[in-house]
């Protein structure tokens, strides 16, 4: 029958220390001493002695220490890589060889100050131990090889050691000895002011994952009381913080994906979105950027991970963003939000103006991805959350598309359902963030150098007329009706410039002149009449305007665009285009002409056009 006997005292310096002795016959042995003019606890069994004294610790025999591994501390490389590893053991008088295999010296006394313990160790909790038993090898490498091969798994697995829970440890450890002769002997000593520090860290922590300036003066002034550290405190402090659920659960993918990277010597693109966006998430849920920095110190240490062919950053965003809907399946809240909504939306946008079919790519590659795993049991509400992404990039492309017609399309047909349409895409971006709408649609038109005259007043009333019908302040009849005198006034002009040009290229030689430009004006309202065109008066200030327009026109293929060509003068050109206020479309269409007519290689002028 299994028994035990525990001693407990405390030192002047707040270390606690706890003996137990596990065995059949633990009762009656002796195997402590108090030796007083030393000041020091000695335990002890047949070749195995452990020494407790005011400044530090020193032992010789069998077993070695173990202790909980705080987060963030180095770790040999396979214990690194091994989640299900969670302890740090080491064996009294180990050593590893140059291959890395582990030899064990007969040599195996040693001594610590407390300082070096609970540094090199854990800030909190350490635990020594040795063992007694009479079917062990004489020599002491040989018992510690058996030692390792009977609790050095255990060991290192098991929860007991964080939970400090020493009568789970006897009971898990003792018959792992398979000697009812046997002693096992535990010796844990804990720092009682760095366990303070450390316990109300974590209570003030945990409460909101927040720390108000009041709280952390208590965590300071308790620091200052027991001279703790800065160092300690820190380990402490991201220790807690790691251990916080939400915390780990994301900081333990994140540690999984890199261990993966580590062993394949690559990050590739799809582990680097995943990677990204388990930070994003961490900054959404309030987890300290120091674990993944300590993570990636010690995991990509001595490793030269290759990062895959880098990729745009809008692609990686969305990488990274569809990546997160597959760590759902983990347990992991990444749920889309409205900030990553948007993120993809303008992905989409900037893959469409770079003409980057990736964007698209990655959509159907993940939705083929998403039909997989629900056919292979997934939960159904990943393609849902998917589904809401393509209606909104279905809103973009309508968006886009109906815009582009208003801004930039002569004669468009405007109706009251383009109207409607576009007011309840505004209402559906609006609803995202405010402002949305005007940012990603209408906001860059106007610094579009090809949106006209008629465009830009267009673009004016739309934007202003839908966020007015948003208010109530007005109704979608009354935008649609202003649309169309713009509209129509749009059609007149052409029409009119369409006229004039034609007469003056067949008829008039010159009309510079009032009377030239009367007579001329004449003719086009008979002209416009016989059509039956004219609906309404002609405006003289209209026909005026097309007179200004070919007479600009005439400058510019006359005097500059030689001038221009000559000197590939692309300032010249560029100054001419912002104050003559032409539409650029035209202008564009006159230079083609030009280069026609005098034989020269149009590609001279495309390389001026791609200069300014």
């Amino acid at each position: 029958m299994q028994k035990d006997i525990r001693l407990h005292g405390q030192l002047a310096n707040g270390v606690e220390y706890f003996v137990l002795v596990a065995g059949s016959d633990a009762y009656q042995r002796y195997f402590f001493n108090i030796v007083q003019e030393a000041d020091e606890l000695r335990v002890f069994s047949p070749g195995n002695q452990f020494s407790i004294g005011s400044q530090g610790i020193q032992f010789e025999g069998n077993g070695g220490h173990f202790c909980e591994y705080m987060f963030g501390v180095e770790q040999p490389a396979t214990d690194l890589t091994k989640p299900e590893i969670i302890n740090r053991l080491v064996m009294n008088g180990a050593c590893l060889e140059g291959g890395g295999a582990l030899q064990f010296r007969e040599q195996t006394d040693a001594q610590r100050s407390y300082t070096e313990v609970f540094l090199e160790g854990h800030a909190v909790c350490n635990y020594f131990f040795f063992v007694h038993s009479p079917q062990f090898p004489r020599k002491l490498a040989g018992q510690q090889q058996e030692l390792v091969r009977l609790l050095g798994k255990p060991l290192k697995r098991t929860t007991a050691v964080g939970e400090e829970r020493d009568d789970l440890l006897v009971d898990e450890l003792y018959p792992l000895l398979q000697d009812s002769a046997a002693q096992l002997f535990l010796i844990k000593l804990v720092h009682a002011p760095h366990k303070a520090y450390r316990d109300l860290f974590k209570a003030l922590y945990f409460r909101s994952k927040k720390i108000p300036d009041d709280d952390f003066a208590r965590l300071m002034q308790l620091a200052a009381t027991h001279q703790i550290d800065r160092y300690q405190q820190e380990r402490m402090r991201i220790d807690v913080m790691y251990r916080h659920p939400l915390n780990r659960q994301i900081v333990d993918e994140y540690r999984s994906i890199l261990i993966n990277c580590t062993v394949g010597g690559e990050i590739s693109r799809l582990e680097n979105a995943r990677l990204n966006r388990l930070k994003a998430l961490s900054v959404r849920n309030k987890i300290p950027g120091a674990l993944f920095a300590t993570l990636d110190d010690l995991l990509k240490k001595g490793h030269n991970l290759r990062v895959a062919d880098e990729e745009a950053d809008y692609i990686a965003q969305t990488r990274q963003i569809l990546e997160g809907f597959f760590l759902q399946r983990q347990g992991i809240d990444s749920s889309l939000n409205r900030d990553d909504l948007l993120t993809l939306i303008k992905a989409k946008k900037w893959a469409m103006t770079a003409r980057d079919h990736q964007f698209d790519q990655l959509m159907l590659d993940f939705s083929r991805d998403c039909d997989e795993k629900i056919r292979d049991g997934a939960d159904p509400a990943l393609l849902e959350g998917f589904s809401y992404i393509i209606t909104y990039l279905d809103r973009l492309d309508s968006s886009l598309s109906l815009i582009g017609q208003l801004a930039f399309m002569e004669n468009v047909r405007i109706t009251e359902e383009m109207l409607r349409g576009l007011l309840e895409h505004r209402v559906a971006f609006e609803n995202l963030q405010p402002g949305c709408f005007d940012e990603l649609f209408v906001q860059e038109l106007f610094e579009n150098p090809y949106l006209g005259k008629f465009g830009r007043v267009k673009m004016q009333l739309l934007q202003e007329g839908l966020a007015a019908v948003q208010r109530g302040q007005q109704d979608v009849e009354e935008l649609l009706a202003r649309l169309l005198d713009v509209d129509r006034e749009e059609r007149m002009f052409l029409m009119v410039l369409e006229l004039v040009r034609h007469r003056i290229r067949h008829f008039y030689s010159s009309y510079g002149t009032r009377a030239e430009q009367d007579a001329l004006w004449r003719e086009v309202l008979e002209e416009l009449k016989a059509r039956k065109k004219l609906e309404a008066e002609l405006p003289e200030q209209l026909f005026r305007d097309t007179i200004a327009v070919i007479q600009k026109e005439a400058v510019y293929l006359q005097s500059l665009l030689p001038t221009i060509i000559a000197e590939k003068n692309v300032a010249l050109r560029e100054d001419f285009l912002q104050n003559a206020g032409l539409d650029r479309f035209y202008v564009e269409e006159l230079e083609r002409e030009y280069y026609e007519q005098h034989n020269l290689d149009p590609e001279e002028m495309y390389q001026i056009r791609q200069a300014g």
